[in-house]
């Protein structure tokens, strides 16, 4: 697999335009969501610049634009509170930025041990749960700048200031918070397509606080220049929660941008590289911490800006990253009379398009237990903790699957006794079965059996008492797992203890060599591992006509 992504040049256009258009749609974004986490907008910028350079020139999806995303904003702002808090001495910013560093080491890791094509399988009804709840944290968040206060904290501790920051609230700010999201809101498509939304609202907001108002907060003056490196720095008391901090946004990068990859692909017909998209996040990851800049991910918007623009390659996205640095160096001073309240409305916007609205409205005439699932994620997520929302979402998710399959598998498990019961049979075989019944016990196996089936078999377990005959079926069986095949080597042993005979029929591949191992076939004679079920009911018929001449000699 090559490491760096293959430049060409004959769609160099199409990307010039496909890299300036995403960079337009990415710069108020990168603003709001630097100022939304704490660690202010040059971070922003720099996740942008450096992740967007470095994850296109190594990633797998050629398309692909990535920047600072809502979702990795809402974990980072709480990394960053809990250790600036902890230590306001300018180390915790450090630790902060340590975590980000450890997140890309984890996507790397990722992509290294092939796990691309499992990160993004998860249930739906997590995802849509923990994305919504995300974007219910990045609303609630942004309420005290959009009314023109300070921040306070996280989201218990802003529904609990709720009142005093309404009654504080600055009526120049919240009414210029409100026309920017009427703006981002009400925009014409026509001229969406020439000017995004977030631009137009920047630019709008900004011009009517210069010129209209007086004394609104804003952004400030952003260096312009080279970014302060952040060397990476362990606190060793606080290593457990680095490395928990570090999976949560590694793993939610992993999904946010194999997401937008899936979207991608979808648009332009090509395969991305699932393990190469996760070492290319990784690297941009890791630059993006050490420059001090912010967690990001591949960026929905920002990636269909870019390939409706005309972008095909990776040159697009290193074109994006570069604007957005020329901007750092020539047009840093613009940001610095951006009101914050407007960058607080577009933040707030990408919270309302985070949450997953049309599943929302539609999950409990879907589902009772995929409904509960999603709302008991969002609730989680939002006022408990990120890690725990995912944890126990799959944990009841994967067990009411696992129920369900257990259901179809133990269907699939028919215990035969006679000829009646034996519709899934051949005619022949129903006829072998008719001349032995009440003495042969059939256990007809069908498809997969996993560790759902067990208990099934246990409780067929239970007949071989009544029978002289154990027939075990496993010709529509293509695989075999390990606790369903314990059962049946408890199973095959009770019944050769009391004296059965035993046939295994149609055991062959991974089956055969599952049965192996577990000594259930060097049990079986040779003559009773047969190929069909007829073969196996004709012996026993044979058999038995032959035991009174037997019993006479």
């Amino acid at each position: 697999m090559k490491i760096v992504n293959y430049i060409h040049t004959r769609n160099l256009r199409g990307d010039f335009f496909g890299g300036l258009t995403a960079a337009i749609v990415g710069l108020p974004m990168a603003l709001a969501f630097g100022v939304a986490s704490g660690a202010g907008p040059i971070a922003g910028i720099y996740s942008a610049v450096l992740l967007g350079f470095f994850a296109a020139l190594f990633g797998g999806t050629p398309t692909l634009i990535s920047n600072p995303t809502g979702p990795m904003t809402v974990v980072f702002t709480a990394v960053i509170a809990t250790f600036t808090a902890k230590y306001p001495d300018g180390e915790g910013l450090a630790i902060a930025f340590t975590v980000v560093m450890m997140a890309g080491l984890f996507q790397i890791l990722f992509g290294l041990l092939r796990l691309g094509k499992y990160v993004t399988l998860m249930p739906y009804t997590v995802i849509s749960g923990f994305m919504s709840g995300i974007g219910v944290i990045m609303i609630m968040l942004q309420l005290p700048p959009l009314l023109g206060q300070e921040g306070v904290g996280g989201v218990l501790a802003t529904v609990q200031a709720l009142p005093e920051l309404i009654s504080q609230a600055s009526l120049d700010e919240l009414g210029l918070g409100l026309f920017t999201l009427a703006i981002l809101f009400l925009t014409p498509s026509k001229i969406a397509r020439v000017c995004p939304p977030q631009l137009l609202a920047l630019l709008i907001g900004t011009g009517v606080s210069a010129s209209l108002l007086s004394g609104l907060r804003i952004v400030g003056e952003i260096p312009a220049g080279l970014p302060t490196l952040y060397f990476p720095t362990i606190s060793t008391p606080d290593l457990q929660m680095m490395v928990i901090d570090a999976v949560m946004l590694g793993m939610l990068g992993s999904i946010d941008s194999l997401l937008t990859s899936v979207i991608s692909d979808s648009i332009t017909q090509y395969e991305h590289d699932s393990n190469k998209e996760l070492m290319g996040q990784g690297v941009g990851n890791i630059l993006s911490g050490f420059c001090g800049g912010l967690p990001g991910a591949g960026a929905t918007m920002g990636t269909v800006v870019n390939i409706q623009a005309g972008g095909r390659t990776a040159l697009s996205g290193m074109i994006h990253a570069v604007t957005l640095l020329v901007f750092v160096f020539a047009a840093a001073s613009f940001t610095e009379i951006v009101p914050l309240t407007v960058l607080g409305a577009i933040a707030l916007k990408v919270g309302i398009d985070i949450v997953d609205w049309s599943f929302l409205k539609r999950a409990h005439h879907v589902s009772l237990k995929a409904a509960a699932i999603m709302y008991g994620v969002v609730l989680l997520t939002v006022f408990v903790d990120l890690i725990v929302a995912v944890g126990v979402g799959v944990f009841v998710a994967n067990v009411l699957t696992i129920q369900r399959l257990s259901d179809v598998q133990a269907k699939n498990i028919k215990a035969i006794t006679n000829a009646e019961e034996a519709e899934l049979l051949e005619h022949e075989e129903q006829l072998l079965l008719e001349k032995v019944q009440g003495q042969v016990l059939l256990l007809h196996l069908g498809a997969s059996l996993s560790f759902g089936a067990a208990k099934a078999i246990s409780q067929r377990h239970s007949l071989i008492g009544d029978y002289q005959v154990l027939i075990l079926d496993f010709r529509d069986v293509p695989m075999l797992g390990v606790t369903a095949t314990l059962a049946m080597e408890k199973m095959v042993n009770d019944a050769l203890k009391r004296g059965l005979e035993v046939y295994v029929v149609g055991s062959s591949g991974k089956v055969e060599s599952r049965l192996e191992k577990f000594n259930i076939l060097s049990r079986v004679p040779d003559q009773h591992q047969t190929a069909t079920l007829r073969d196996a009911l004709q012996q026993v018929v044979d058999r038995m006509a032959d035991a009174p001449m037997a019993s006479t000699v």
